[in-house]
């Protein structure tokens, strides 16, 4: 399971010696829904802890996020102002209907 885990290689590519790769997964399917590994993980953590090999650093990423290059001239949300669209508005007024007893 660890191999798997270090290699970040799918289940199928498990080298022979470990056994069939489903029994494997399904062992460590069956140990993550039932905290085997959450346990691991806390017992090694306090274990190095008390001996002082873990080093408790907390960093921040303040990774900047940016609209892509072809959203730079977006409409922006809100009342639309501008001449074009008073003129365009004043001519759907002005211009006749089509329409049955347009005459």
């Amino acid at each position: 399971m660890l191999w798997q885990l270090r290699t970040e290689t799918p289940w199928r590519d498990l080298p022979e010696r470990y056994g069939p790769w489903q029994t494997v997964y399904e062992r460590f399917a069956r140990w993550e829904a039932d905290g085997t590994w959450v346990k691991l993980l806390e017992h090694v953590q306090v274990r190095d802890d008390a001996v002082g090999r873990v080093e408790w650093t907390v960093s921040i990423d303040s990774t900047i996020n940016r609209a892509h290059q072809h959203a730079a001239g977006t409409r922006k949300k809100g009342p639309q102002t501008g001449t074009n669209r008073k003129i365009r508005t004043t001519r759907r007024r002005v211009r006749p209907s089509d329409g049955p007893g347009a005459d």
